[in-house]
């Protein structure tokens, strides 16, 4: 079977960023399918071609995938209006590419959810099988988080979500909370859960790391969050709780914050004028690094804003990095990931907006260097018995194989 893959934000694993479209489109190469991703650029995504664009245009192979690269450069400190017109020109390029390629089966990935139009335009003009990958919920997110209040964006945000979900052959959503949304639009039957998955192999935590920032010294106890530094993260949490670690004279206790991000300048500055000694922020890495630096840190922190939203309406690939890794997990908001983290016994959900609370989680992972462990070893094993990528893989490949027209025998 011939797919075409739309995901503006691509990545292999030289890039920042997730990795999840790189790893199914390799998965299903290997079941014998063709895969050709449209992407466009990022400041957090290597592609993986390096030649010059023709025509705004560049394309090749890589491990195994053809790769379309348009050239519409998207970063997380663009405004809002900048990104919007990104992911417009993203979309109307890649309508053009869908209604010109020779395939069998149409597969678009949010976000954003512009990410849809070429699958509905491939559906409805060409006849052509569409599959819907729905990784946060537009627009019930960013009416959540405030960043879209005009009544008129938001109303045809609600209109494309309804174009996406009826327009497809079927869905798949990354969370309980995306795939309960989906279903209230085309019933149970046409959407499938798949979350983010587990890259065990990459992140084996016996494997030996070779690469972390010279701040770090060997006795520090580590708490790393890498990832993008944006609204929706909410990284003053681990600043306020850095205040609340000083106070109480833990300087042992190192928070590494590693990204970039529109709201990266801001913290900068606050750890600066508050005289944050225990914060460490580094730049950007690639998905390589990270493995690294994840084996010498002790807890992964997976944070974001307070926004309801999120509680069962995300699926953060740094959580299933961090339990590939077998490092505990220090969670600050409700939902489906704080629910995994107790009743695996695989690190600690505090309370967001609570400072205190979250210092001393970090202070009693410090203090029990065995129960840490015994968490990191409950992390390893729940990502091994049910967030493989493999198995999540062969889950995948299934709901597109079953939404592909029939094989017509000559």
């Amino acid at each position: 079977m011939k797919i075409i893959y739309f995901h503006q934000h691509f990545t292999t694993p030289a890039g920042s960023a997730g990795i999840r479209s790189y790893e199914m489109a390799r998965h299903l190469i290997a079941a014998g399918h063709s895969v050709t991703m449209v992407c466009g650029s990022s400041d957090a995504a290597k592609t993986g071609l390096s030649g010059e664009f023709v025509s705004s245009r560049r394309e090749g192979i890589v491990d195994g995938i053809r790769v379309i690269e348009l050239e519409l450069p998207y970063s997380n400190h663009d405004g809002f209006k900048r990104r919007s017109w990104t992911f417009l020109k993203f979309a109307m390029r890649s309508v053009w590419v869908a209604l010109r390629e020779d395939y069998d089966l149409v597969f678009a990935t949010s976000t954003p959810l512009t990410a849809s139009i070429p699958g509905i335009a491939a559906r409805w003009l060409r006849g052509k099988r569409f599959v819907f990958e729905v990784r946060d919920l537009w627009p019930e997110v960013p009416r959540a988080m405030g960043v879209i209040t005009n009544p008129l964006v938001l109303a045809a945000m609600s209109v494309l979500e309804w174009v996406s979900y009826r327009s497809a052959r079927h869905c798949i959503g990354l969370s309980p909370g995306m795939v309960a949304g989906i279903a209230k639009h085309i019933g149970d039957e046409k959407v499938t859960l798949v979350p983010n998955g587990c890259d065990l192999e990459l992140f084996d935590p016996r494997s030996p790391g070779r690469w972390r920032p010279v701040e770090i010294e060997g006795a520090d106890f580590v708490a790393v969050f890498p990832g993008t530094h944006g609204i929706a993260n909410g990284l003053d949490a681990v600043l306020d709780a850095a205040v609340e670690l000083k106070k109480q004279g833990r300087g042992d206790i190192k928070l590494l914050l590693i990204g970039e991000g529109k709201l990266k300048p801001k913290l900068v500055q606050r750890v600066r004028h508050e005289q944050l000694d225990n914060v460490i922020m580094c730049d950007a890495v690639s998905k390589y690094q990270i493995a690294d630096l994840l084996r010498f840190s002790n807890v992964g922190l997976q944070i974001f804003a307070n926004v309801s939203a999120f509680y069962y309406g995300s699926s953060p690939n740094k959580f299933f990095d961090y339990i590939a890794a077998g490092l505990p997990v220090l969670n600050n908001y409700p939902g489906w990931v704080a629910d995994l983290i107790t009743e695996h016994d695989c690190g600690i959900a505090v309370p967001p907006d609570d400072p205190q609370a979250f210092a001393r989680a970090l202070i009693a992972m410090a203090d029990d260097p065995q129960r840490c462990d015994e968490m990191g070893r409950a992390a390893r094993a729940l990502a091994e018995a049910q967030f493989s990528r493999c198995m999540l893989g062969e889950k995948f490949r299934s709901v597109l194989e079953n939404a592909a027209p029939p094989i017509v025998k000559s």
